[in-house]
C-alpha cells in the first residue's frame, strides 16, 4: 500500500506556520489536490483552528482538518490524539498528504519517532519556520544562539533557547520569515548562523507562505538516520518535558470578554508592555471605534498585525442599509439569541503566551483596556472614542 506523506511545520511561537498552512490549503482547492491536517495549539482556545476554519478549502469539507488543542503535540498526551487523529483521516481514503502545524513550543523528537514507526504514512519533510526579524533584534543576527546555549548547558538549564535551536536541528528544510523587514547583510548572518546549526538542511526564505503545493510531493523520505544521534542524546533529558504541557518556563493566560478595547488605551498599553518577553499572543477582539469588525489579532517578537476578517452578525442587522432578505435577518437573529452576551455575537478571545514572569503583568495590563460601564453607555450614544490605530488593519508596530 502506498503510503501518504505527512509534513510537519515546526517553528517557534508566531514563526508563520499558519500562513504557509492556510497559503498550501489554498492551493490544494485551486489546483484540485486533496490534503488534510491537523493543527495544534498548547493554548484552550483554538485560535490556529479557527482561522483555518475560516479557509474556503476548509468550509467546503469540514473532514480534512483536525485540531487539537489545550496540550502539546510532542506531550504523550498529545501524541495519542495525534495518533487518534491520523486514524480518523485515513478513513477519508481522499487526502494525497497530511500537513501538520505544530505549536511553538512543540519539540520535534517524540512526533520523529512517533513516525518513524509508523506503516501508512511516511514523514517526507520537517520544515521548520523560522522568525528572521526575532532573530535579528533578540540574538544578534542569530550569531548569539549557540553561544546562549552553551552558558545553558554549563548551568544546567533548559529554556526557549534550547527548544528553539533543537527544533533548527531536526529540521530538514528551513525557512526564513520576514526576511522583508532586515536588511540584507543581516540576513546573510543569520543564515550563516543556522548553516552551523544544521549544515544539512536548506535554508530558503519565504513571504506570505509562499510555498509551491505540487514541489511537496517530489520530497524523499524524511531521513532518519541523521538525527539517530541527537535523539539518543536528547531523549533522557526531554523524557520529563514531555509530561509537561507548559515545558520551557512558559506560561499561557486566556482573556475571553464580551467588551470591546478603548482604542486608546489598547495602543497606549501595546507600547508600554509588550517586550521580547511575550513571545505570542493571538485571537480575536473589537474596537469600540470599529464596532462593526471582527478583527484578527496577530503578535510575535514584538510586532502586532490586525487583519479585518469579518463582519459581526450584530453589525450586518443593525445596519439599516444591510442588502439581505427578512428570511436572512431572522437566521441571523436567532444565531445571535444563543449568544450570552449584551454585544450579541461580538466577542474578545485572546491567548498570551510568554515567560512565566511577564505573561501576567501583560495580561492584566490587556484587560484594563475593557471599557468601562460608563464608557459602554457612551458608546451606545454613538461617543467617538480616540482611535491612534491605522485606518487600514496591517502591520504596525515592531
Amino acid at each position: 500500500m502506498k503510503k501518504i506523506p505527512v509534513i510537519i511545520l515546526s517553528g517557534f511561537l508566531g514563526s508563520g506556520k499558519t500562513t504557509l498552512f492556510r497559503n498550501l490549503l489554498a492551493q490544494s482547492k485551486k489546483i484540485h489536490i486533496p490534503i488534510s491536517g491537523v493543527v495544534n495549539d498548547m493554548s484552550e482556545l483554538d485560535i490556529d483552528g479557527e482561522i483555518l476554519g475560516n479557509t474556503t478549502a476548509v468550509e467546503e469539507n469540514d473532514k480534512i482538518l483536525i485540531s487539537i488543542h489545550a496540550c502539546l503535540l510532542s506531550s504523550n498526551k498529545g501524541i495519542k490524539k495525534l495518533d487518534r487523529a491520523l486514524t480518523h483521516l485515513f478513513s477519508s481514503k481522499e487526502s494525497k498528504m497530511i500537513i501538520i502545524e505544530t505549536s511553538g513550543s512543540c519539540h520535534p523528537l517524540p512526533l520523529v519517532e512517533y513516525f518513524q514507526k509508523q506503516n501508512q504514512v511516511k514523514l517526507t519533510g520537517i520544515f521548520n519556520l523560522v522568525d528572521s526579524l526575532m532573530l535579528a533584534q533578540d540574538f544578534d543576527n542569530a550569531t548569539e544562539l549557540i553561544p546562549t546555549m552553551q552558558s545553558n548547558l554549563a548551568s544546567g538549564i533548559r529554556d526557549t533557547v534550547n527548544l528553539l535551536i533543537e527544533q533548527i536541528m531536526f529540521s530538514s528544510h528551513i525557512f526564513l520569515t520576514k526576511c522583508d523587514r532586515i536588511e540584507k547583510e543581516r540576513l546573510s548572518l543569520i543564515r550563516s548562523a543556522i548553516s552551523n546549526i544544521n549544515p544539512f538542511a536548506a535554508v530558503h526564505d519565504i513571504q506570505f507562505g509562499r510555498v509551491d503545493l505540487k514541489s511537496l510531493f517530489e520530497l524523499q523520505e524524511y531521513n532518519y538516520f541523521k538525527v539517530a544521534k541527537l535523539i539518543d542524546e536528547l531523549k533522557p533529558i526531554l523524557a520529563s518535558e514531555t509530561k509537561n504541557e507548559r515545558p520551557y518556563d512558559l506560561a499561557t493566560c486566556v482573556i475571553k470578554d464580551d467588551r470591546p478595547f478603548h482604542p486608546r488605551r489598547l495602543w497606549d498599553v501595546c507600547h508600554k508592555f509588550l517586550d521580547k518577553k511575550i513571545y505570542r499572543s493571538k485571537g480575536f477582539f473589537w474596537l469600540a471605534s470599529r464596532d462593526k469588525y471582527s478583527i484578527l489579532w496577530n503578535q510575535a517578537a514584538g510586532g502586532i498585525n490586525l487583519e479585518i476578517i469579518g463582519i459581526w452578525r450584530s453589525s450586518i442587522i443593525a445596519d439599516k442599509n444591510h442588502g439581505i432578505s427578512e428570511t436572512e435577518i431572522d437566521v441571523l437573529t436567532e444565531m445571535i439569541s444563543k449568544e450570552n452576551s449584551q454585544f450579541g455575537d461580538r466577542r474578545c478571545d485572546l491567548t498570551v503566551i510568554g515567560d512565566k514572569s511577564h505573561v501576567n503583568l501583560f495580561t492584566d495590563a490587556l484587560k484594563s483596556c475593557f471599557l468601562s460601564n460608563e464608557e459602554i453607555e457612551l458608546w451606545h450614544s454613538g461617543y467617538a472614542f480616540e482611535d491612534p490605530w491605522p485606518k487600514k488593519m496591517v502591520r504596525f508596530m515592531d
